[in-house]
């Protein structure tokens, strides 16, 4: 029996660069969507938020003279391309998916709303949410927790490159300790860093758990949709 039936899968667009230091590793991206499309076979219903940081951080764009609006908007505009990416190989793999976008962009996605979405999992297709928020000044975190709350997923699953919460970055830090499990106010006494604010409080106040994982380790889907213990479980 799974322990989730519908989950919202965080993924950074760094993720998908591989050990490349720009764009998109088809290896990886493969290797991604295999492990969503197993889980999916196992009965689970799968929205996912891509990050656009492999092609264009708005935030970056400030030091280069870009306009923090227009440069939050390319960001956007990034994770419209990983999210036609994801679809792309889901569709080599004959796994049907739906890209929706928080704006109008037809004919590139759906323009998004939780009826359409509800729809697509009754025909069990994997949903794909490009465009953030829709609005700049937001992080693609906040758009995963948003849809998260919104398609009234059980769990927001964060795939990072480490597995679980750290006390320090255990990438800088060796005596770093990993939390197999944390409240959220404990995680922001701690100023653990998990997400960013604004997601974080929306997780808390809607009583959204959130499980950080490495998305690099085979099969760590397929074990949290089961129930095992992977990664930090974050929760009130």
């Amino acid at each position: 029996m799974n322990k989730y039936k519908r989950v919202l899968l965080k993924l950074s667009g760094e993720a998908l660069m591989g050990n490349s230091k720009f764009g998109i590793d088809p290896d990886i991206l493969s290797k991604f969507c295999t492990e969503i499309i197993e889980i999916v076979e196992l009965g689970a219903e799968v929205g996912i938020v891509i990050g656009g940081g492999n092609i264009f951080r708005g935030v970056q764009g400030m030091t280069k003279g870009f306009d923090r609006v227009k440069g939050d908007y390319m960001g956007m505009l990034a994770t419209v391309i990983n999210g036609l990416a994801l679809q792309s190989v889901f569709e080599g793999f004959n796994a049907k998916s739906t890209v929706f976008t928080a704006i109008n962009m037809e004919p590139v996605g759906i323009r998004y709303s939780k009826a359409a979405v509800l729809e697509a999992f009754q025909k069990k297709r994997i949903t794909i949410f490009t465009f953030g928020t829709g609005n700049p000044y937001f992080t693609t975190d906040t758009a995963a927790a948003l849809r998260a709350v919104e398609i009234e997923a059980d769990a927001l699953l964060k795939g990072t490159r480490v597995d679980g919460v750290y006390s320090a970055d255990p990438e800088k830090d060796n005596n770093a300790i990993k939390y197999d499990e944390i409240n959220f106010d404990e995680a922001y006494s701690k100023r653990l860093k998990i997400m960013d604010l604004t997601a974080f409080t929306m997780c808390k106040e809607n009583n959204l758990p959130v499980i950080v994982f490495n998305m690099n380790e085979s099969g760590s889907l397929k074990k949290i949709i089961l129930g095992e213990k992977i990664g930090t479980l974050v929760k009130n």
